[in-house]
């Protein structure tokens, strides 16, 4: 049957588009609602590839929280020829949606435990799945916090939406370099996380951003005491296939389009440092 074949993408339409980001690298959220598919179900933190018929295909963050039922969520960074293709596109138009693809944070076994989210321009998607899930079961866990930031202001994405978690969890903001009318943290994310200083006692971090952006955190974290094991991210590999069949992401012996893309840094410190 044509839905047993993983190669064959589900349909989908564009129901809503919002720029997030303008200028060079502009940035835009699409939710997407299947055709046909009445079962599609994700976890949070696994990714799906999204065609652009005639175009290709690329992989993206299901930025959008599992109890959400109604549309898929991504948010797009225009560059390449399939952004680029995306970014052109309007409401109605019809896309193509393959997954879900992936591993996915282990969030059952952080129950209890408070979460501290830490994001970087466009990172903030892949972990905004995982955010708004905990928020919509917040009694399971513990406080909720985020550390986020961008170059600039105009940089941040879901810029509405932090005005709005900021009533139920703590939301600290950051942005490169001074500018006027900034009040909020001036400086890099991981500078931040050092200012603000989480505790690790009963605490899981999770992390995604630039990969520079990413070691500094895991630096910082560690010298606030937590352990590779409270740490949390995700890889972002250039892949094709999805399923763990043509290797262009793998890591040694892993391919993160199956393996990952979410890994512990206990866990990723033993691959080969080669992503």
């Amino acid at each position: 049957m044509d839905n047993e074949n993983v190669y064959l993408p589900k349909l989908a339409k564009i129901i809503n588009i919002k720029d997030e980001v303008n200028g060079a690298r502009p940035i835009k959220t699409f939710r997407a609602q299947l055709l046909t598919e009445t079962n599609f179900s994700h976890r949070c933190g696994q990714c799906a590839m999204v065609s652009v018929f005639g175009k290709g295909e690329s992989m993206f963050a299901i930025s959008s929280s599992p109890l959400v039922k109604d549309y898929l969520q991504f948010s797009i960074m225009k560059m390449g020829r399939v952004t680029s293709s995306l970014h052109s596109m309007k409401e109605d138009d019809i896309i193509g949606i393959r997954g879900p693809l992936g591993n996915s944070f282990p969030i059952e076994d952080w129950k209890g435990k408070k979460l501290i989210f830490i994001g970087g321009g466009i990172g903030l998607a892949p972990i905004w799945s995982v955010l708004q899930f905990a928020l919509g079961q917040k009694k399971d866990y513990g406080d909720l916090i985020l550390i986020y930031g961008a170059r600039t202001s105009k940089d941040l994405v879901f810029k509405e939406e932090l005005e709005e978690l900021r009533k139920e969890m703590t939301v600290h903001l950051s942005v490169d370099v001074e500018e006027e009318g900034w009040k909020e943290f001036v400086g890099f994310v991981p500078q931040n996380v050092t200012d603000k200083k989480p505790s690790p006692k009963n605490a899981i971090a999770i992390t995604c951003g630039p990969p520079i952006m990413i070691k500094f955190v895991i630096q910082a974290l560690g010298d606030l005491g937590f352990k590779d094991d409270q740490i949390y991210t995700t890889v972002e590999n250039k892949m094709k296939c999805g399923i763990g069949i043509c290797g262009r992401c793998n890591i040694g012996m892993h391919y993160v389009c199956k393996d990952g893309p979410v890994y512990s840094w206990a866990e990723l410190k033993e691959l080969p440092q080669e992503y």
